[in-house]
């Protein structure tokens, strides 16, 4: 289950250094970075924002603007963002979940005796099960 997501930006470049950063289908989201690698890293995270506020409010999520319809001024430039929604959701939202199962008993002897991470056991699983790398 791979949700990459490209969203175009418009990346202006700014009076006293660096770039600010806006995105025609999100209004609502605004960054800056001092130099293009902080800009872009900074445009990353504010999409990331953007969109899974909207999705916590169960508003739907914009679809992306054609890069070729979008006009900027002399001093922006248009950047294609990447956006990968199940990598930012791993990376900010770690909050682990309770759950309880059932194995064979003779099951949880063998691992136990080996010391298994039962928890890390079922993650590896399901991530294999759901094709997440």
């Amino acid at each position: 289950m791979n949700k990459l997501l490209f969203y175009p930006a418009i990346f202006h470049k700014a009076e006293e250094g660096g770039f600010w950063i806006s995105f025609p289908d999100l209004p609502e989201c605004l960054t800056e970075g001092d130099d293009m690698t902080q800009a872009y890293e900074m445009a990353v995270d504010a999409l990331g924002l953007a969109l899974t506020s909207r999705e916590t409010e169960n508003e739907p999520l914009p679809a992306p603007s054609d890069p070729t319809a979008i006009s900027v001024d002399k001093d922006s430039f248009l950047v294609v963002i990447e956006f990968d929604m199940l990598a930012y959701k791993k990376r900010t939202n770690p909050q682990a979940v309770k759950k309880t199962l059932s194995i064979p008993e003779w099951l949880n002897e063998e691992a136990t005796a080996i010391g298994v991470n039962f928890s890390q056991v079922l993650q590896e699983a399901l991530m294999q099960k759901l094709q997440i790398r």
